[in-house]
């Protein structure tokens, strides 16, 4: 399952050997900064090495053969001082050029929060919805992503963009682009600590997501239907989707097996004890502000969960409730 979104994306063919498709204004931009970088360097390794292994067989030791004491070449030694000092301070010129450019955003950019969790993706729109694991874009709106995290540090990085930002608990950071090309870009989370693997809870791998970038004619639609119950679709069946979308799966099993929060298996109706020794039954108020205020009632024996808050809408609460009644 933390694999689904990864299974699902379906990314535009790159145009590269390298670099996955190029699917915002600025990607093609750092191609070619990368690009020039790289073969520059190839050319250089190739030309030293090269050039290395020949005066070593030419000025090898030879029988009867004497060394001769080398002499300063003052103009030598400025040309490859200068030179490659010039080379590097152009690099670094194109370099930053590029870096402010895809840094920062359009007057009229679509401001986007992106907030990182153990161990998941949520996006809140300017419309104030929000959802998990799927970013949707439209395509030619210059972005801005104002980035946070509930918990620890997480790194979010999208590949076809070319951008990678952390997010750090207790401040803002942020990234602009503008996507131009149609189709799925993949979300990594590029923090490669590994926590949570041990639990058997996932960890910063396991933080997968979408962006998807349709037309605008398309956003709109999603924007609409984002808070509504698919159509055909029994409030604990969108709860059990919810409950999938939202990766709860990471803390809280449903079949009894342990994690870093207390499984669902027979949850609701269930008695819990606080780690203020107060026993609490499971309804859908606890439920609820569980949802809301994960830090307002901590079981016993999760104290280190740290369960981040969940911005739902109330017909979202009574599906999660609706499922969880279900999960026996």
């Amino acid at each position: 399952m933390f694999l689904q979104p990864l299974i699902d994306a379906v990314e535009p063919v790159s145009s590269t050997v390298q670099m996955p498709a190029a699917m915002s204004e600025g990607a093609e931009s750092i191609d070619w900064l990368f690009y020039g970088i790289y073969w520059f360097s190839v050319v250089f390794i190739v030309g030293i090495t090269g050039a290395m292994l020949y005066f070593v067989w030419k000025y090898r030791r030879r029988p009867g053969v004497s060394a001769a004491p080398t002499k300063d070449h003052t103009g030598l030694e400025l040309f490859w001082t200068i030179l490659p000092l010039g080379m590097c301070v152009v690099m670094f010129h194109v370099s930053y050029k590029t870096y402010i450019t895809n840094a920062i955003a359009a007057e009229n950019s679509m401001e986007i929060r992106v907030r990182g969790q153990r161990w998941s993706w949520s996006f809140q729109y300017p419309n104030g919805e929000s959802e998990p694991t799927q970013l949707w874009l439209p395509i030619g709106k210059p972005i801005r992503l104002i980035m946070s995290s509930s918990d620890v540090l997480h790194s979010f990085y999208v590949p076809a963009f070319r951008l990678k930002k952390d997010t750090v608990p207790g401040m803002y950071s942020q990234i602009a682009f503008t996507p131009n090309k149609l189709g799925d870009a993949q979300i990594y989370c590029a923090e490669y600590c590994g926590a949570g693997a041990a639990e058997g809870s996932g960890g910063h791998y396991s933080m997968l997501g979408q962006v998807k970038i349709v037309t605008a004619e398309e956003f709109e639609k999603h924007m609409k239907e984002i808070s509504k119950m698919p159509d055909g679709m029994t409030p604990d069946k969108w709860g059990q989707e919810l409950y999938v979308k939202n990766n709860c799966a990471t803390c809280h099993s449903v079949d009894g097996s342990a994690g870093t929060g207390p499984t669902f298996k027979g949850v609701y109706g269930r008695k819990e004890t606080l780690t203020t020794g107060q026993q609490v039954e499971v309804d859908d108020n606890y439920i609820r502000e569980s949802i809301l205020r994960p830090q307002a009632k901590i079981v016993k024996g999760f104290e280190t969960g740290n369960m981040p808050p969940f911005v739902f809408t109330d017909e979202k609460i009574e599906a999660l409730i609706a499922y969880l009644k279900t999960v026996k």
